[in-house]
């Protein structure tokens, strides 16, 4: 091997059932729960995941919180209402599993934002806008061509207007300043029924990256889903279906967790 071509990156040994103590679970949504679609509104409810998030909040009893880049109404539909602690828009908004919602006020800049995607994607067929709020969304996985394009776009706007940039799959998004998916874990594991108990998440994304720092420094650990690459999360899934697996086994576990 040429000492110009890296080794390729290792792949992550799935992770174990029982976390050696109380486990909370924190799981992204597209990509983790749910196939990459190619819009939004293409990622459907699923009996079986209905069912195993129904099986994990009881076992764990409550220690589960979805954690996703979607809006709290958008994880209700795709999980069916099975995850009474979730966060939204990257952590942005986060709802208790009392019912609590926490959200910022939305920047006057997202509406500014949004008349700039809106125009861009007016003549680029396949690239969608995405209104969520609190954040405009710029969906390009159906051109992928115009991703050059939309990168400099989202850049020049992120400088123009404070917003934080947060780049996904084939996504680029402007949201108003605030917590990340890392802030969320680590406010869900300051209250009940997360305290004391040992973070898991579950992520695919570079969004998720943060997540899995939050995880370890709380003792717990990331999982990566999805390809290998350079990432903080200490084990890996291959796909969705061995999400599910992997979830199932660990509800099947009982109330040892």
């Amino acid at each position: 091997m040429s000492s110009q071509t890296a080794a390729p990156l290792e792949v992550l040994s799935a992770p174990p059932v029982h976390s050696g103590g109380r486990m909370a679970l924190f799981l992204d949504l597209d990509g983790v729960l749910a196939p990459m679609a190619d819009s939004p509104d293409a990622v459907v409810p699923d009996p079986r995941r209905t069912a195993v998030l129904q099986a994990l909040d009881l076992r764990l009893d409550g220690r589960m919180a979805i954690i996703s880049g979607r809006t709290l109404i958008e994880i209700d539909r795709i999980a069916d209402g099975a995850s009474r602690s979730a966060a939204g828009v990257h952590g942005l908004e986060r709802r208790l599993r009392s019912g609590l919602i926490e959200r910022p006020d939305a920047s006057p800049a997202v509406a500014e934002v949004m008349a700039r995607f809106l125009a861009f994607a007016g003549d680029r067929p396949g690239v969608i806008v995405e209104d969520k709020g609190i954040s405009a969304g710029l969906h390009y996985r159906q051109a992928p061509h115009a991703g050059s394009e939309a990168g400099a776009l989202a850049r020049q706007l992120a400088d123009e207007t404070g917003l934080t940039l947060q780049a996904g799959h084939m996504v680029l998004e402007l949201k108003t300043p605030g917590s990340d998916k890392g802030g969320a874990v680590s406010a869900f594991m300051s209250e009940p029924p997360f305290l004391g108990a040992t973070p898991v998440m579950l992520g695919d994304d570079l969004t998720d990256e943060a997540g899995f720092i939050a995880a370890r420094a709380l003792g717990g650990f990331g999982v990566l889903v999805g390809p290998p690459r350079p990432t903080a999360a200490s084990y890996g899934l291959a796909d969705v279906p061995a999400v599910l697996d992997w979830l199932e086994a660990v509800a099947a576990m009982g109330d040892d967790q």
